[in-house]
């Protein structure tokens, strides 16, 4: 893997770990959603863990978010100042 795609992968990490904590949700919950373990969720927010299209979509589910916000974290800033 190459430093701009595991640069790439870092930043959805931390997007879907911030939009976590916007939503004051826990690990642990986003995990029992998921149908996963506590350590397999944390995992995916420090980017060990590829996921899949349709983990992604699952997590922008529970925490109501757009997949985009995710790929692109600099929308939802745009949006919230604009407002």
């Amino acid at each position: 893997m190459n430093r701009i795609q595991n640069y790439k992968i870092k930043a959805v990490a931390a997007a879907i770990r911030k939009r976590r904590e916007m939503r004051n949700y826990t690990q642990e919950y986003l995990a029992y959603k998921l149908n996963i373990s506590q350590n397999a969720y944390s995992k995916i927010e420090l980017g060990y863990t590829k996921i899949t299209v349709e983990r992604l979509f699952a997590i922008a589910d529970i925490l109501e978010f757009d997949v985009i916000d995710f790929i692109n974290p600099d929308r939802v800033e745009l949006v919230n100042a604009a407002t």
